[in-house]
């Protein structure tokens, strides 16, 4: 397939600038996949689509006070969002600049705080913080790293609202924005209809923003996140078949790692990077249904839920969300889907 299969029209208005009063208030899309019919329905009707036996899979990542400002010694403005912290003092970092800063400069913050540029890192940049260590600065320095279609600055409620309730485990620049819809009250009335629940972690990084620059699929180089999957995980899946039970995934993100950590066929214990690109054809091996949130066009993963749900069935999903006024993206409204038979 191609990029261009997966575009639509967006209007600018129905991008969700700011998170709802509550988190459970939004609206629910149901997709029935093998059927591919939808249906209007409201978060707080979650529970009338699981059944006792069912097993949620959350990522328990937490989002890092990860964007920083600073300069050049020279006296150049530098964005700095950190990608991954490698040790107290280096981490990985996108650097937005107007120049590709080189191996050597020293980036000042405004506490007075230095980082050195070290080195390349693919399209990222290894740096060193002499002075404090990483998260440190973070808790100085750091703004909540909002995605760039949220057209405004960071508030303080960001700090608690870019955040799901069960995150636990800091190390994204990006939340897994399904889970944003949940508050301690649904957790309960799941966990108390006999929905069981696991979790697994995956940081979610700043290339899921990236475009698919290339038109042919089979061509888009995927970004690495770091994903932690453990046995209990593995033997919740396995008592949940064995019960007749669904895999229901919270997030593509929670997609990503069950069928990364299933790459031979079996799910089995992951710890270190994937690359995993799902996309229509692709074989799910570990996953029946899945809640996440509406996503950009032409974006991998709209790919991912279009393999998930049927691609013409889930675009025909998008286009009804979009007469229907939907938010979309980040602080937006959800979607429920089962998978598609083809």
């Amino acid at each position: 397939m191609r990029r261009s299969d997966f575009h639509f029209e967006l209007p600018a208005a129905l991008i969700a600038q700011r998170p709802l009063p509550e988190r459970g208030a939004s609206r629910l899309l149901y997709l029935d996949g093998p059927v591919g019919t939808v249906r209007d329905l409201v978060f707080a009707d979650l529970p009338r689509l699981v059944t006792a036996g069912d097993l949620l899979i959350f990522n328990d990542t937490r989002v890092m006070r990860a964007r920083l400002f600073g300069r050049k010694r020279s006296g150049g403005r530098v964005e700095i969002l950190l990608e991954r912290l490698l040790s107290a003092h280096e981490a990985l970092a996108q650097l937005r600049a107007s120049k590709a800063p080189r191996p050597g400069t020293v980036l000042l913050l405004a506490g007075g705080e230095r980082l050195e540029v070290l080195d390349r890192d693919e399209e990222l940049f290894r740096l060193h913080a002499p002075d404090a260590g990483f998260e440190a600065l973070m808790a100085r320095h750091g703004h909540v790293p909002l995605p760039p279609y949220i057209r405004r600055p960071d508030e303080a409620a960001d700090l608690e609202r870019y955040q799901t309730v069960y995150g636990r485990r800091e190390g994204a620049v990006a939340a897994p924005t399904a889970g944003l819809h949940f508050d301690a009250p649904m957790l309960a009335r799941l966990a108390a209809q006999g929905v069981q629940s696991a979790r697994i972690t995956l940081h979610v990084g700043a290339g899921t923003f990236q475009p698919v620059r290339v038109e042919r699929l089979a061509e888009h180089v995927m970004h690495r996140e770091w994903l932690e999957l453990d046995q209990s995980v593995c033997d919740a899946v396995a008592a949940t078949r064995a019960g007749g039970g669904r895999v229901i995934a919270i997030g593509t993100t929670s997609v990503r790692g069950l069928e990364s950590a299933a790459g031979d066929g079996d799910l089995r214990p992951y710890r270190g990077d994937t690359r995993l690109f799902i996309r229509p054809g692709y074989r799910f091996r570990v996953v029946d249904a899945l809640l996440t949130n509406f996503h950009l066009p032409e974006s991998t993963l709209l790919m991912l839920v279009s393999a998930f749900g049927g691609f013409e069935s889930v675009m025909a999903a998008y286009r009804h969300a979009v007469r229907q006024g939907y938010r979309f993206f980040s602080y937006g409204d959800a979607m429920f889907l089962t998978r598609s038979e083809s």
